[in-house]
């Protein structure tokens, strides 16, 4: 079973709609019994990081979520904010976040260096990691993004795939069974349909 979660926050029918068309079925749902029994879950973008972890804890979604990824190894992909809430904090909010993969987020400066490029990052870029199995038979890994917000790391065990705008900056995280992208694959035509179908066969 694969489980969107529902944390009152993301654009969870457009990621179920894309799952649909590959040919899966997925459930959107944050009733705990069902998140149990996921083979996959995914956490969804769009919102305010603080708001993404006080709906966590509100439907206290935080232990079972935890405890599928770090007990039971079931595969998780955060998307955008999705992608913030796996990580140790962002400088979006205050609050900690999950912790299951190490690393935070900063906030892009107005004006990125000096190239004139502004906050937030909005429209097509690529990606480039070919090593990373999400990417897999995706010849030219470009896709959607829309954010304010970058990811940095320095724990060398993650695969890592990068982007550049105006700084290079943490697109995309492979650890174990956990993964998380910046960009949204459900606003990403072919490329995120392939991205999706590559987590839903792990």
């Amino acid at each position: 079973m694969i489980v969107i979660i529902d944390y009152n926050l993301g654009n969870k029918a457009s990621i179920q709609n894309m799952i649909h068309k590959i040919g899966y079925d997925a459930v959107i749902t944050n009733t705990i019994s069902i998140i149990e029994e996921a083979s996959h879950i995914i956490i969804p973008g769009v919102g305010a990081y603080d708001e993404g972890m006080m709906q966590l804890q509100k439907l206290d979604l935080i232990s079972i979520i935890t405890h599928k990824v770090i007990e039971k190894k079931t595969p998780i992909l955060g998307i955008c904010l999705g992608f913030q809430l796996l990580c140790k904090n962002s400088e979006e909010g205050t609050i900690p976040g999950l912790g299951l993969l190490d690393a935070q987020f900063k906030k892009f400066p107005r004006t990125i260096d000096d190239s004139k490029l502004r906050s937030p990052h909005l429209g097509w870029n690529t990606v480039s990691n070919n090593s990373s199995q999400l990417l897999q038979k995706i010849e030219h890994p470009r896709f959607y993004f829309v954010h304010s917000y970058y990811g940095i790391s320095n724990n060398t065990n993650y695969t890592i795939g990068e982007t550049t705008y105006g700084i290079p900056f943490i697109s995309l995280i492979e650890h174990a069974n956990i993964f998380g992208v910046q960009f949204h694959p459900e606003k990403s035509h072919s490329n995120g349909k392939q991205l999706l179908h590559n987590f839903l066969q792990l």
